[in-house]
Order: structure tokens, then C-alpha cells, then sequence
């Protein structure tokens, strides 16, 4: 099942007996459970019937004795194991899946991977309850996400403090959602959240990171891009080589990609290049300052800074030299 459709039928009261939430990325296995937590039983019903247990403190028989337990003055009993990925054997389980008792809620968290597809136990979850595979947003995705989720919450936030957000903090969902929740606290109904309110509430610089530095480069302004190496060269710490390599490699994969369909429809360009239309006229100003020959050139040069950051080919140069000798080959 889809995470929107699970949210939508716990809200509406609609329980399975068994939910296997699996997967990498444990944003969406938190956010389904903690919802099972705080809501399918009152505070007065919880002593009675809420068993929390965690994978490597406990056993597949004590997990079933607990689901086979009956309810005391409430209608359902909740059993959750949280880091169901460490519990041994769980596949034993598959007894029990198959024929789960309707009053209890058993709810496993399997963390960091996916349950095996082929087990009798996996496959008697999809029959008698639900199973859920969460998976790491792709790179495309991750700025749509954070619109949507402030969107979600009643404010709105521009596309520029989205891609500022992405590539600050990465793909961890978990992370973006904890940084945004904080910054709302403060902020009022309606309000956008821009690059201004990101670095003053999050400590993210608005003039200087990655994504200006590519803003920089598709006008070739050697000025703006030399300042922002050197400001990444005196705070190594917060942008490191090994998060500027991959979004400068993501920007010109883009450019190129662009070449090839400049002159589609803007919707289109969009969707095929993964960005909001908003960043479409950026790139058409790029494309203007990099023929296809150059950009692959400026790959090839991305892979070999991406071996000298690991010590291949040149293992006497230091992390700001790379960058500044790979600035120089793509502008030039």
C-alpha cells in the first residue's frame, strides 16, 4: 500500500490486525507508527493494552504470546516492535500472520531494509494485513516532497529555500522534517519560507552554498564562484568536497540533458530534467555558456576530482585545491 492511502485509512478508523513497515527510508516507517502509537488507543486504555518491545531484547514467541493476548476494556490491543529488523527468526511469525487475532494491532518496524518478499510470513502479511515497502525518495524528488509538506502544514516555501534545503541536508527525510518543524514553530499561517528565513533560522548561508555556486558557474561569473570555494575552503566542516562533487555532477547531468530538449514545452522540460519550471530560464542561460563537448568535458573532469578526493591520482592535493583546479576547468 501507498503511505498516503495508510494515513488515510487510520484516520478513518480503518485497521489491518498485522502492518509490516519495511524499507530505507524510515521517515515514512515513523510516521505511520508513531500515528498507530498516539492514536488507535486513549491514554486511560494504554496501560492495560500497549505492549512496546524492540527487536534485539525480544523473541518471536513472546511477540505472538502478546498479540494473542486479549484486550482489557478497550477494543484492541497494540503490540509494536520497533527495529523488527533485528528480531531473529521473525519469519516464524508467518503462523500468526495467517491468521492474526482481530483484536490486536501488531505493528512491526523493519528499519533500514526490506523484509524478504519470498517468506511465507511476508507474503501472509499482504494477504491478511499490510505491507508497507518505504523507499528513498529519488533526487527529483526530494524538493517536491519539501513543498508538499509545507504545504501540507499551511505555509509555503520558494523554490530556491527548497533546493537550498536538499542540498544542505541531503535526502534524510527524517532530518529535513525536524529542520522545517523547528523553523515553523515561528512563523505564522501563510507565511513562505524563503533562503533569507533558512539561514537565519537553520544556519544555512544564502549566498554562499551549492546551489549558488552553480548559479554562479552557469554564468561563468569567476568572481561570485571563486568566493563561494573559498568560503567552502574555510568551513570544510559544512561543505565538505563529497557533498559539492555529486550536486555539481547532478547540475551539469541536467545541463546536458537539457541540450536535448531545449526546445520542448517548459512542462516538459520540467519534468524531464526533474526541477521546478521556476529554474527553467536559468538554464537556458547555461545552456548558452556550455555546448555539449564542454559539459562532457566537465564531467569527465568531476570523476577525476571525485578520485583525488579519495586519494587517487593525487593524493598531495588538499580538498580546496581540487575544488579550485576543477572551478578553474569548467569555467575556463
Amino acid at each position: 500500500m501507498e503511505f498516503h492511502q495508510i494515513i488515510k485509512d487510520l484516520r478513518s478508523k480503518s485497521y489491518k490486525p498485522i502492518y509490516l513497515l519495511c524499507g530505507e527510508e524510515e521517515f515514512f516507517i515513523d510516521q505511520i507508527s508513531d500515528y498507530i502509537e498516539q492514536h488507535l488507543l486513549g491514554e486511560g486504555e494504554k496501560e492495560f493494552n500497549q505492549t512496546i518491545l524492540y527487536g534485539l531484547d525480544t523473541d518471536v514467541l513472546a511477540v505472538e504470546a502478546e498479540a494473542k493476548r486479549y484486550p482489557m476494556m478497550s477494543p484492541y490491543n497494540l503490540v509494536m516492535v520497533k527495529e523488527a529488523q533485528n528480531l531473529k527468526k521473525i519469519e516464524a511469525l508467518a503462523s500468526y500472520a495467517n491468521n492474526p487475532s482481530p483484536t490486536t494491532i501488531l505493528v512491526l518496524a523493519h528499519k533500514h531494509k526490506k523484509a524478504d518478499g519470498r517468506s511465507a510470513f511476508t507474503k501472509a502479511v499482504k494477504k491478511h494485513g499490510v505491507y508497507f515497502e518505504s523507499k528513498k525518495l529519488y533526487d527529483n524528488q526530494l524538493a517536491p516532497w519539501i513543498e508538499q509538506y509545507v504545504q501540507d502544514r499551511s505555509f509555503s516555501i520558494s523554490p530556491k529555500a527548497s533546493l537550498l534545503l536538499v542540498e544542505f541536508l541531503g535526502a534524510s527525510l527524517s532530518k529535513v522534517s525536524n529542520e522545517l518543524d523547528k523553523l515553523m514553530i515561528n512563523l505564522k499561517e501563510g507565511d513562505t519560507i524563503d533562503p533569507k528565513l533558512i539561514e537565519e533560522n537553520i544556519g544555512i548561508s544564502k549566498d554562499y552554498n551549492v546551489f549558488e555556486l552553480n548559479n554562479a558557474l552557469g554564468v561563468r561569473d569567476v568572481v561570485k564562484a571563486n568566493q563561494i570555494i573559498n568560503y567552502f575552503g574555510q568551513n570544510e566542516k559544512t561543505h565538505p568536497l563529497p557533498m559539492v562533487l555529486p550536486s555539481l555532477y547532478r547540475y551539469f547531468s541536467q545541463l546536458l540533458l537539457f541540450h536535448t530538449v531545449k526546445d520542448k514545452p517548459n512542462r516538459e522540460i520540467a519534468s524531464k530534467l526533474g526541477i521546478n519550471p521556476y529554474f527553467i530560464k536559468d538554464f537556458q542561460t547555461a545552456s548558452r555558456q556550455y555546448s555539449i563537448k564542454k559539459i562532457a568535458k566537465i564531467i569527465a573532469g568531476l570523476r577525476k576530482a571525485d578520485l583525488q578526493s579519495k586519494g587517487i591520482g593525487s593524493s598531495s592535493m588538499s580538498n580546496h585545491e581540487i575544488l579550485q583546479e576543477l572551478i578553474f576547468l569548467i569555467i575556463h
